[in-house]
């Protein structure tokens, strides 16, 4: 299974556009949790979109190796509801914003779950 691009997945899309959204939000919250919390979500909701460019840039390499990033990519998506549980139990983020996050979180791992089961169903290593 070749990809074009990573910036067509639609992982990617929802991925991007979340960690845009986080990062402006972070920088909303007190100076302590910028460097902080704020930090490592930024940090870890840009590392999907990262791993997926990555990947995708190996995948004429290995497949074994795109999916080596997707699932790095995967670990970053659920290590993201976490963080965003702390947002919601420390008052930086209300229910719906949790929800809409977490639940977007999920949505994006098991869209790279797929993708990581067709990469490796549709093309073997050199």
């Amino acid at each position: 299974m070749v990809i074009r691009s990573f910036e067509d997945l639609d992982a990617f899309k929802r991925a991007y556009r979340l960690s845009l959204e986080i990062h402006k939000a972070s920088l909303t919250w007190p100076r302590e949790e910028q460097s902080g919390l704020g930090d490592q979500m930024r940090r870890s909701s840009k590392s999907i979109c990262a791993n997926l460019a990555e990947g995708h840039g190996k995948q004429a390499l290995s497949a074994k190796e795109f999916n080596r990033f997707l699932f790095m990519a995967i670990g970053s998506a659920d290590e993201m509801r976490v963080w965003c549980r702390y947002c919601l139990d420390l008052g930086y983020i209300d229910e719906p914003t949790w929800r809409r996050w977490s639940d977007a979180y999920r949505e994006i791992a098991k869209m790279l779950q797929g993708l990581a089961s067709r990469v490796l169903g549709s093309k073997s290593d050199p």
